[in-house]
């Protein structure tokens, strides 16, 4: 494989972009900061076909980046190939506000090979190619200029390794026929709504300090009005405000701007600062939570009884049992909450009960919920036993 120099210039990725885009995939990896911003800092980008590998720099002067973007977002005929790729997906939707497509993720598919579950990228290398990568530069300043040789070849190495593996794992995949399993889960990835994040939500993502609707709403309002300074100002939410003042605040709010100075976590200054002035401003206009946006007391799901619990817990050995018989990780064929909806009584919008879902473990889990299907030891093993014929 070609590798190429550090590209800093457009005429060479427009080049590049031409020659990757006749290639039925490019393997795809970045490397970037966000310590100190809300959003990440892109430092540098790898891509890769079978035939060349390259590290592109973001960061240099005057570089035309539309070629490359076009190639990720716009061009159908060529397959992203990523590993663990949210963070990179995110960077993507935030500087085109699409998602690379179509996609693949080589750690969603390492779930369905028997890699276990959220296999990181250098045990996955390790157990397909038996190389041991270098680590070294890891954990390096992407962001300072110039990159030297061994960061850029560690960056480099990521996508060459990954531009050889995908068709390993496509071949596995179609041995065991398991590659229709991964078109909804890759499809999920690569959906912009995952990306798409409004203030008016943010309070959702932080711990409820209590019920009580003017709580909620003035929690609502402060999350918004911290999320736009965020980003207004490209720093971490916690560089703003803190969760746990946030939390005060909304429990306990302060009558003035002047009595922002006592409260713990903010500077004195607050008091008469604009900063200051737009949170005033913020709680002076939130409104209580209206009842439909209250959230529930527990997560979304059905109620158990002690009797359903057991049931659950019988699905989940169910789903062990399988996951082993078939080489695929538990968490790719069903979540904890659909073995508990399962188990008290839900029939539908259950991923396990259509599809390669139904046919792997959906059909047992069933017929063990009605009584269909039973567990047994026999010589001292755990076996299962048909009591009935089994659900259609």
């Amino acid at each position: 494989m070609q590798i190429h120099p550090l590209v800093t210039d457009s005429a060479t990725l427009a080049a590049l972009v031409e020659r990757l885009s006749a290639h039925d995939f490019v393997a795809v990896d970045t490397e970037f900061m966000r310590e100190n911003s809300y959003w990440p800092d892109l430092c540098l980008l790898q891509i890769a076909s079978t035939e060349e590998a390259a590290a592109i720099d973001p960061k240099a002067d005057g570089l035309d980046l539309a070629p490359l973007w076009d190639l990720l977002v716009n061009n159908e005929d060529v397959l992203k190939v990523f590993h663990a790729g949210g963070q990179d997906l995110e960077i993507v939707y935030n500087m085109t506000g699409k998602t690379p497509h179509p996609l693949f993720d080589t750690q969603v598919a390492a779930m369905a090979l028997g890699y276990g579950e959220q296999v990181g990228y250098s045990n996955l290398i390790e157990s397909m190619l038996g190389h041991t990568l270098d680590k070294g530069a890891r954990f390096t300043d992407w962001s300072r200029r110039p990159l030297d040789k061994r960061q850029i070849d560690y960056a480099i190495g990521d996508v060459t390794h990954l531009a050889t593996i995908f068709p390993k794992m496509v071949q596995k995949l179609k041995r065991t026929n398991r590659g229709q399993w991964l078109d909804e889960e890759m499809e999920r990835l690569a959906d912009p709504s995952s990306f798409a994040f409004a203030p008016e939500d943010a309070w959702k993502r932080l711990k409820l300090p209590s019920r009580n609707p003017a709580v909620l709403g003035r929690l609502k309002a402060l999350a918004a009005w911290r999320e736009v300074e965020a980003r207004g100002k490209n720093l971490p939410r916690g560089r703003i405000v803190k969760d746990d003042t946030l939390s005060d605040l909304v429990a306990h709010p302060p009558k003035t701007q002047e009595d922002l100075a006592k409260v713990r976590g903010l500077s004195a200054g607050w008091r008469n600062n604009d900063i200051g002035a737009r949170l005033m401003q913020a709680l002076g206009n939130a409104a209580p939570l209206s009842a439909d946006e209250l959230p529930d007391r527990e997560p979304r799901r059905p109620g158990l009884t002690k009797d359903g619990a057991l049931v659950s817990d019988l699905l989940k050995l169910l789903l062990k049992i399988r996951a082993k018989e078939t080489g695929v990780a538990p968490k790719l064929i069903a979540r904890s909450d659909e073995l508990e909806s399962l188990a008290a009584g839900v029939r539908s919008d259950l991923a396990i009960l259509s599809g390669w879902r139904f046919e792997q473990f959906g059909r047992d889990a069933l017929d063990l919920v009605e009584g269909r299907l039973a567990f047994a030891i026999e010589n001292g093993k755990l076996k299962m036993t048909r009591t009935l014929e089994t659900a259609e």
